[in-house]
């Protein structure tokens, strides 16, 4: 599926929600929208998890 119509969905899920739900559904089901994407990832095999929980070495640390 292409990525326009995509966000066009979420878009579209986010305002009915926001709309009928008020704030606090907005924000579920936006919190629920990047869970599934995070996940989508992970399934298509896009993302590892190494990715996202990696470990900083001593000398990463932003200054």
């Amino acid at each position: 599926m292409n990525m326009a119509v995509v966000g066009l969905a979420a878009g579209m899920a986010l305002g009915f929600a926001g709309y009928f739900g008020g704030f606090g559904a907005f924000l579920l089901v936006a919190a629920l929208g990047a869970i599934g994407f995070v996940v989508g990832r992970f399934a298509d095999g896009d993302l590892e998890p190494g990715d996202v929980f990696r470990v900083r070495e001593r000398g990463d640390r932003p200054r």
